[in-house]
């Protein structure tokens, strides 16, 4: 279902091709859950570069530690405890799992890898977006 969209919210396949073409139209940041892990603090100024705010030491510090995955993993307005079980069902995990990249790895087979990987070429193949799958590896477009 999630391969061909019929999920919820949707294909996010659809969604990043939807936002990445109109990126300049919206004035849209991007920023990747893979850098944010690797590292939050430098994300965050980020965010406050494109918003123009200007923010001392002591509240950037603040906004990473509430920001962090163990952090918002506890926090029922980050991780979707308030949704209703028909639109997620806490009983097969929660929305935020582990808070590492390159999981994936332990779920899937070689085949669903794959076919995942056929799926972005072909929706997403020709925008210049950046994945990182593995932590310890460089970034690969």
């Amino acid at each position: 279902m999630y391969m061909s969209g019929k999920v919820t919210v949707g294909s996010w396949f659809d969604h990043a091709r939807d936002w990445y073409t109109h990126k300049e139209e919206f004035n849209c940041l991007f920023l990747s859950y893979e850098d944010m892990i690797k590292d939050l603090r430098s994300e965050v100024l980020k965010i406050c570069q494109f918003l123009d705010v200007k923010l001392d030491d002591q509240a950037v510090n603040r906004i990473v530690e509430k920001a962090t995955f163990k952090n918002m993993k506890e926090d029922p307005l980050a991780n979707y405890k308030f949704l209703p079980e028909d639109m997620l069902d806490q009983s097969k995990g929660g929305m935020l799992r582990k808070g590492i990249i390159g999981d994936w790895k332990n779920l899937m087979t070689v085949a669903q890898s794959e076919r995942i990987d056929e799926l972005l070429k072909d929706k997403l193949g020709d925008l210049p977006i950046t994945f990182i799958w593995d932590i310890n590896e460089e970034t690969e477009s």
